[in-house]
């Protein structure tokens, strides 16, 4: 999955958060919803605009940021 097919940002929509390609949907949107348990079905019902490869492309977004960042966990 490349994100980047389906993943753009442009400072000129939604001040530069990652969207949803050809939309104002911000992939963060999609992650919260995501973790806290609403199901893909719910979310593409409520976002008529996304696809079940939008949200996969969400997940591999987050993975990426994920490895290239490190962040300390309090012990």
């Amino acid at each position: 999955m490349d994100w980047r097919q389906h993943i753009s940002v442009d400072p000129k929509i939604c001040h530069g958060q990652a969207c949803f390609a050809g939309t104002r949907v911000p992939v963060s949107v999609v992650l919260d919803n995501l973790a806290a348990g609403v199901s893909a079905e719910e979310i593409l019902r409520s976002y008529p605009s996304l696809t079940a490869d939008s949200l996969r492309a969400a997940i591999a977004y987050a993975a990426e940021l994920a490895r290239e960042q490190m962040m300390l966990v309090p012990a």
